[in-house]
């Protein structure tokens, strides 16, 4: 069966805790095989034979709103999308390794369009820049991101579509955990 890797929107945020057994519990619920979360931010690791993203996130979306009591959006990556993203380089290496700068990398569910990359444009400062790249927008934040004039709020009325953001190192993590074409299965080991 297929790997997906699944980014929640609102999870362990905002005073919304859900603990993880639970988190796997509600998709399990839902059929999904295998089921594993990474950190408590919401990233859920899971198998299906569903292969149509869009169709899961619909349906996971709907199961977490009614047994949450609030929407949570979900922003499922394939293996191979994933390694993608985190092999990603948007800008140069030498902002990337500076000490301080910190990379965030936001999930959506549409590619931007350029009216959002236009916004995001208008957004940068000496200390904030911003690069769409298909399903992503990367967030390269040269401080603290709480020290940033550019908060969660304005990032996400410039992209003009809800989002889930994660740091970089975690999106590499996951990359390097579930490498392309992994299959977790007992009948293919």
């Amino acid at each position: 069966m297929p790997l997906h890797i699944a980014f929640l929107r609102a999870i362990n945020v905002g005073g919304r805790v859900v603990k993880m057994d639970q988190l796997r519990a509600r998709f399990e619920g839902l059929g999904l095989a295998n089921v594993e979360t990474f950190i408590a931010s919401g990233n859920v690791i899971f198998e299906s034979p569903v292969r149509k993203a869009k169709a899961l996130e619909a349906r996971i979306e709907a199961h977490l709103r009614d047994s949450l009591g609030y929407a949570v959006g979900v922003f499922i990556r394939s293996p191979a999308e994933l390694a993608a993203v985190a092999g990603h380089r948007p800008f140069p290496a030498a902002d990337l390794e500076a000490g301080g700068n910190t990379l965030y990398i936001s999930f959506v569910a549409d590619p931007p369009g350029p009216e959002a990359a236009e916004r995001l444009r208008g957004l940068r400062t000496d200390l904030d820049d911003f690069h769409v790249h298909g399903r992503e927008v990367y967030w390269l934040c040269r401080t603290k991101i709480s020290q940033s004039e550019v908060t969660g709020a304005k990032f996400e009325r410039a992209v003009g579509v809800s989002t889930t953001m994660r740091n970089a190192t975690t999106v590499r993590k996951l990359a390097a955990k579930y490498p392309v074409n992994e299959s977790r299965t007992k009948k293919d080991i």
